[in-house]
């Protein structure tokens, strides 16, 4: 298996539960107890005995009740001309000899993931091998780019899911022979679909006759021995006269048959199932619905008039076809199901449906009157609630994979905004009832000073803070972005202005979703044991400004809010993309080892939370690390964790000058020698324009098995930027003073704001007021735009005019275009 956080379980990937090994035992027994059954009921006439089909190599065939005896017919051409796996009605005497398969190779795999992503076989056949090996996938995006052809993060989660998705269709493919074998069942063609397929609802529909079964209507009237009556009216030789003749002999207060039409409808549920459970129907059913079903929503009974039902109104009377309705409609719908505001269905052609269930059922048989009560019986109530259970898990499944993708994205650029980098910072946790709660932070993120202040006490509160900014200069002031920020924003600027001898420092807003959930958390405990709960929020507001990536981590990803119903998509699945977006964005900027926190460290490939706490330890024990190979002195750090992780870590000031940088110390070598090449040190390379450019123009000398120009022209680039952040400078944002409310909100106004949120249909921006306003995606730009993350991120700075203002909805329209309508 791949080195993959958990995955969905089959159930949740294919819409079908999937048994396990105990209950698919004892399915093979009840089927061919069902069978012994059948072969010790009561016989119905000869002629009615058989079960004709067109067998699945197009051989026409007569076969008797219990497979595993067939013989040519001259009645053939009454066959029905629809080509069918369904299975023959009872098990057979002995089972089929055991059946093997064998999951693909190495290099079958490899071939198979680069032809289904379109990607180079080499690059594939590497990445695989490493991801065996216990790579990381930062690791190799960074420091293996020869052995994948330079595949990027993404490419290289695709190739890992896939595999992985492959490996376990395989795996169910083999469970699903051996079963299918052991009861006997296994016809050379069905041995053919099964093998081929390379869907896994594909896989589970061929499944599906002979899966262990709920009691369903049609296993009951199995059980009561009605099965020679449904194989019967199946073989086709009998009209619905001689059917109802037949159906006589069946009646039996013994077998709680009481008349017969009790007799008549055990052998239509019976027949009802068996057409339901044929793969190609269900396959052309799902198909059809898929291309011509809708999704139907209206208010869920006394709810078109409630309240707390309003802002599902849209939806209140909303049908769109299941093929184009967008993720985020589809997950509001959901929202408002479970939150009992909305009934919705997937309204079908029940018509198309019907013609095709009867074209499998009626055949050429000759009891049509009966078979067309089978027919409509098994695509209304069997087949077709089947097929939109699971097309509706479909939707399920792609809206919740849109959602986290776009949560994915919106954590990256929240993660990766601008740091302010090391500077002191008095960090401010508004309020209105509790007062404002505030943290003077060092430079280097230490608490200095705390203290409450009130909005309420004007005069004392301008007191305390300014004696805070002259006490301690701080360099910036942030203030949380919640509950009374502008007013605080206000009362802190008019403090600062009406101060004598003190340099007003930059007063910047902060996104503080999720900094209560810090301030109760356990690793808040731990860093700030003595200090109060409320104050440990103004702390995290003011780490935060001088870097979101070291403090957003020690929070839960879903507690910050840049996602789109985060809490209705799949858990294990948003767990899984938000902790490799986490660990992506740690790495790609990379940690300074000597201060960083366990929860930091933690996010750094090859550590985890029980290493990282080991660092910390061992820094505390023994004091700063001076070098990379120190590293290997922490307890349980082994070569394995060390190659993976090392790259990643900093140390500003150790004893080798490439220990600050990213080069890989497995490279050190290398870059020695260029240097001696340069008659120059290591030391006095870095930062050397010249000395590099020398080496671009040699670069191929350095050519190796395991080293080729793309990890050369990283190393050429970190020498260039020892040390290099990939964010983007810091600049403070800032409102405009006079609109602190929605109620200041006019339409037309021009203001500017900063993105908080990027969703499928558009991006919320926060203009100050407490309440972010929404541009829609047909107002994100004066042309055409599919995606927002094509023109917007989290945190930008964008400027926006007032479409709309909805007081009593809380919404505010917006747009980014340059002349917005209306």
């Amino acid at each position: 298996m791949w080195p993959t956080p958990s995955r969905a379980p089959p159930a949740y990937r294919s819409g079908t539960p999937t048994p396990d090994a105990g209950a698919e035992s004892r399915g093979r027994a009840r089927s061919q107890d069902a069978g012994a059954s059948c072969r010790r009921g009561k016989q119905a006439p000869a002629a009615g005995s058989r079960d004709r089909t067109l067998n699945p190599v197009g051989q026409r065939a007569v076969r008797n009740r219990c497979p595993g005896v067939v013989s040519h017919s001259p009645y053939s051409k009454r066959t029905p001309p629809v080509p069918s796996l369904l299975p023959s009605p009872c098990a057979p005497l002995s089972p089929t000899p055991s059946v093997s398969h064998t999951p693909p190779d190495h290099a079958t795999l490899a071939r198979r993931v680069a032809r289904e992503l379109s990607l180079a076989v080499p690059g594939v056949t590497g990445a695989l091998a490493l991801f065996r090996d216990g790579a990381t996938l930062p690791f190799i995006a960074r420091y293996r780019k020869e052995a994948t052809g330079g595949l990027d993060e993404i490419e290289l989660r695709d190739v890992r899911d896939r595999a992985a998705y492959i490996e376990d269709l395989e795996g169910r493919r083999g469970v699903i022979l051996e079963s299918v074998a052991e009861q006997g069942a296994l016809t050379p063609a069905l041995e053919k679909a099964i093998r081929d397929t390379e869907s896994k609802q594909e896989l589970e529909d061929l499944y599906l006759p002979y899966r262990p079964r709920r009691r369903t209507r049609g296993v009951m009237a199995i059980e009561r021995g009605l099965e020679p009556l449904a194989d019967l009216i199946w073989a086709g030789e009998a009209g619905d006269g001689a059917v109802r003749r037949a159906a006589a002999d069946f009646v039996s207060p013994d077998r709680e048959v009481a008349d017969l039409e009790e007799a008549l409808q055990g052998a239509r549920d019976i027949l009802a199932e068996r057409v339901a459970e044929d793969a190609p129907l269900r396959r052309a059913v799902r198909e059809r619905i898929r291309k011509e079903g809708r999704v139907v929503s209206r208010a869920a009974r006394g709810k078109k008039d409630d309240p707390s039902a309003a802002r599902f109104r849209d939806y209140f009377d909303h049908s769109e076809p299941v093929r184009s309705i967008p993720s985020h409609r589809m997950l509001a719908i959901r929202r408002g199901e479970a939150e009992g505001a909305l009934k919705w269905t997937i309204e079908g052609p029940d018509e198309a449906i019907l013609s095709r269930v009867e074209r499998l059922a009626l055949g050429n048989r000759a009891a049509r009157g009966v078979l067309r009560e089978v027919a409509a019986d098994a695509a209304a109530r069997v087949l077709t609630p089947s097929v939109v259970s699971e097309v509706s898990a479909e939707l399920k499944e792609k809206a919740d994979a849109e959602a986290i993708r776009v949560f994915g994205e919106n954590m990256e650029q929240l993660l990766l905004q601008p740091p302010a980098g090391e500077r002191p910072v008095l960090g401010l946790d508004p309020g209105f009832r509790t007062g404002v709660k505030v943290a003077m932070v060092s430079a280097t993120g230490g608490v200095v000073a705390t203290d409450a202040l009130y909005l309420h006490q004007p005069d004392r509160f301008a007191r305390g803070l300014v004696e805070l900014v002259r006490r301690h200069r701080p360099e910036l002031i942030a203030v949380g972005n919640g509950t009374a920020s502008r007013e605080t924003e206000q009362a802190v600027r008019e403090a600062l202005r009406d101060a004598e001898g003190i340099a007003a420092p930059p007063v910047v807003l902060v996104n503080e979703a999720g900094a209560s959930v810090y301030s109760a958390s356990e690793l808040a405990r731990d860093e700030l044991p003595e200090m109060d709960v409320s104050l440990r929020g103004a702390v995290s507001i003011a780490r935060r400004l001088q870097d979101p990536l070291a403090e957003l981590v020690k929070i839960d990803p879903r507690s910050i809010g840049v996602g789109q119903y985060q809490h209705d998509v799949h858990q294990p699945s948003l767990r899984q993309r938000l902790d490799e977006t986490v660990e992506l964005c740690v790495n790609r900027v990379g940690v300074e080892v000597n201060t960083a926190s366990p929860a930091l460290l933690a996010h750094v490939a090859g550590i985890g939370p029980s290493l990282a706490q080991k660092i910390v330890e061992h820094r505390e024990r023994s004091g700063k690390l001076r070098s990379r190979r120190e590293l290997l002195a922490v307890p349980r750090l082994g070569p394995r964790a060390f190659e993976q992780s090392a790259g990643f870590l900093r140390i500003r000031d150790g004893t080798h000058p490439l220990d600050r940088t990213a080069v890989h110390p497995e490279r050190y070598p290398l870059v020695e020698r260029m240097a001696r090449d340069l008659d120059r040190s290591v030391a006095s390379l870095i930062d050397d324009d010249e000395g590099i450019r020398a080496l671009e123009g040699r670069l191929d000398r350095y050519v190796s098995g395991d080293v080729g120009l793309p990890t050369l022209e990283d190393i050429l680039d970190e020498l260039r930027r020892p040390g290099r952040d990939p964010r983007e400078a810091f600049e403070a944002p800032s409102f405009r003073e006079d609109i602190r409310t929605p109620s200041d909100l006019e339409p037309g106004m021009r203001l500017q704001g900063v993105v908080t949120n990027v969703v499928a249909f558009g991006a919320f921006v926060d203009v100050g007021v407490h309440q972010d306003g929404l541009v829609h995606i047909s107002q994100l730009a004066d042309r055409f735009v599919k995606d927002p993350a094509e023109v917007v991120r989290v945190g930008q700075r964008v400027s926006v005019t007032v479409l709309a203002v909805d007081l009593d909805r809380n919404r505010i329209g917006l747009s980014m275009k340059a002349a917005p309508e209306g």
